[in-house]
């Protein structure tokens, strides 16, 4: 890989695009003052293009004991590690990488993270799952269904051949899914008057709907679902519970 690694420090961060949003960087320096780590630090790394990420990680000094890494770089980042977790291997998408005897190696958090936040809201007719988006985090959401024996399957812009498009969600195929997941950056602070275009006349009681975005914490996605009766949840829990198991496979 060619990178060079400097281990002797506690830096940590964030790694993504418009990060301006993410509660990362202050929920990490909170937990750092509240455990008394004064000499520890968590910045976010901004990187507009992946040419820049690529910079970041061959050619300068490596300074970090660990990462997280969101949206768009989730699957860009694989190309750059020494070391998949077996979970990673399955996904194909990263959320954590942790320097460990001088290599980089990923792992993914987020599948369990979900898995756990969503589990008390799960009831015996939600067995199928419309998941918004096929990007790094929706496989990680498709991972985590399977892993509960719960059916998914993705909705893109375009018809793929393991996804619906979202002109294509009509009463028919809506009905088939009783759990819908946002996995798309929409709805994201400061573009708050925004939402994914599918039916949500179509939405009712027994429809559990969850957006993975928490910033504002309810989304007109959210809001749109509640008014239709369905049982709404945002992605706070799910960040809070990937936060601490990033921060466990930190030190491993």
């Amino acid at each position: 890989m060619g990178t060079k690694i400097n281990i002797d420090n506690n830096r940590y961060g964030l790694i993504g695009k418009e990060l301006h949003y993410s509660f990362s960087q202050s929920y990490f320096q909170e937990k750092f003052q509240k455990e008394g780590l004064h000499n520890y630090s968590y910045t976010n790394i901004s990187f507009e293009r992946e040419q820049a990420l690529a910079h970041f990680f061959k050619r300068e000094v490596f300074q970090y004991k660990g990462l997280n890494v969101t949206i768009p770089y989730k699957t860009t980042v694989l190309s750059f590690m020494d070391e998949l977790s077996p979970e990673v291997q399955k996904i194909n998408a990263v959320n954590v990488i942790q320097v460990r005897k001088k290599k980089l190696c990923a792992y993914n958090t987020d599948y369990v993270a979900f898995q756990e936040s969503i589990s008390p809201f799960i009831q015996e007719h939600h067995r199928a799952a419309l998941i918004l988006g096929t990007g790094g985090v929706a496989m990680a959401i498709k991972y985590a269904f399977s892993q509960m024996g719960i059916a998914s399957t993705f909705v893109s812009r375009n018809e793929k051949s393991d996804a619906y498009s979202y002109a294509q969600l009509d009463k028919d195929i809506f009905q088939k899914y009783q759990i819908v997941i946002n996995c798309t950056p929409v709805g994201t602070t400061p573009n708050i008057n925004t939402f994914p275009d599918i039916p949500y006349h179509l939405f009712n009681s027994s429809y559990l709907v969850y957006d993975l975005v928490y910033n504002p914490t309810q989304t007109l996605f959210l809001k749109k679902a509640l008014e239709q009766g369905a049982q709404i949840k945002n992605g706070l829990e799910m960040l809070h519970l990937q936060a601490e198991k990033s921060w466990e496979i930190w030190n491993l």
